[in-house]
């Protein structure tokens, strides 16, 4: 098997660490993958004058795939957030974020399974914002039909394709009539197309009193992007943390996988950081290149090596990175595919739609927002 070349940002903080575990785990199973390294994040700007450099985004166009590690985004500056420019560059439309329980892993819960599916271009994340006076700011909400309608059929053709029972939609038309408003309308139609699958809609706050108290009423959910960007990471609370949860950014012929942790300065070079996102980010990778039965024994391997015991500090264990890795490793040979490894989400046809509307206008600039 010829093998596939993919973009690999090792970010910052303990980026390279945990990438680097991710490279050794791949390598040991015999993935049939190249890697080729770009850069971005806070240390690309201190040496290259740019967060996320050209040649970077020619890189994943080049691929059509990456895997990124943390990068840090400068808070209250002009510096645009590197995860939005990316998914911006590539018209990445649909933030796909599992939560899984995970045997091993210690949570309130047993049988969490949702799919969260967040749009990921639009709403506040437009980035039109801006002062009005020294007083008063201003952020415009951007929900356009294109857009909308697209992340919704790409989450319908998931949950059918993945043989899902039902799917939610969160939102706030109660107050937000004519933005959410139309995010629930463009679900209703196409909900038509899908007569197999359950529907329902449900408001976000009660969506987040239901998530904590009888999660396993959800399965599959659609999200506007900033009520998305929030839940993903209460769904991703209710499995054992950010540390267990992975993160795949969807396009039409592009897509970007990664870990939806921050960059954890405060750890980074002490040989301590977890792993377990961006591996099972890579996981996802591998699904989505159709390289199901590596991505199938790595995620036994490591759900064996979670149920052993070997788990590193935030996870309630003392292995170090290192350790961990090296154990994942020692289980890939009597690993094998198993039935119950995570479905795959590759890339799923969609039908033919207008690009989601780009929103530029001159001297708006996006803020620091992931």
């Amino acid at each position: 098997m010829s093998k596939r070349r993919v973009t690999l940002i090792r970010g910052d903080g303990i980026g390279p660490e945990i990438t680097e575990a991710v490279v050794q785990v791949l390598e040991a199973a015999g993935v049939p993958i190249e890697w080729e390294e770009a850069h971005a994040g806070l240390a690309c700007l201190e040496k290259f004058g740019d967060p996320l450099p050209d040649a970077t985004l020619e890189s994943i166009r080049r691929n059509r795939i990456a895997l990124k590690g943390p990068t840090t985004t400068p808070i209250g500056t002009g510096h645009r957030s590197i995860n939005v420019a990316i998914r911006k560059a590539f018209d990445l439309f649909a933030n796909v974020r599992p939560a899984r329980s995970i045997p091993g892993i210690p949570s309130r819960y047993s049988n969490v399974d949702i799919i969260l599916v967040r749009e990921n271009i639009e709403d506040t994340y437009a980035g039109v914002e801006y002062w009005q006076t020294p007083d008063v700011t201003e952020s415009l909400r951007i929900i356009t039909r294109p857009g909308s309608l697209m992340v919704i059929r790409y989450a319908f053709e998931m949950a059918r394709r993945l043989k899902r029972r039902k799917i939610t939609c969160v939102h706030k038309a109660n107050i937000h009539k004519t933005t959410d408003g139309l995010f629930l309308q463009c679900f209703r139609e196409v909900a038509q197309e899908y007569p197999e699958l359950e529907t329902d809609d449900i408001l976000i706050d009660n969506a987040c009193l239901q998530l904590v108290t009888n999660p396993e009423r959800f399965d599959v959910m659609i999200l506007p992007n900033l009520f998305g960007d929030i839940v993903s990471d209460l769904c991703a609370g209710l499995v054992g943390g950010l540390g267990v949860a992975p993160g795949g950014n969807i396009g039409n012929g592009y897509a970007v996988f990664e870990a939806v942790h921050g960059s954890a300065p405060d750890i980074a070079g002490k040989g301590i950081a977890n792993p377990t996102a961006i591996l099972l980010s890579a996981i996802q990778m591998l699904h989505h290149m159709g390289l199901h039965e590596y991505a199938e024994r790595i995620e036994t391997a490591l759900r064996y090596t979670l149920v052993s015991g070997i788990k590193t500090r935030d996870l309630g264990g003392n292995a170090t990175t290192r350790e961990f890795t090296l154990a994942i490793i020692s289980h890939l040979p009597s690993a094998t595919s198993s039935a119950g490894a995570t479905e795959s989400l590759a890339e799923l046809p969609l039908t033919p739609l207008p690009p989601p509307v780009s929103i530029v206008q001159a001297g708006w600039q996006t803020a620091g927002v992931d």
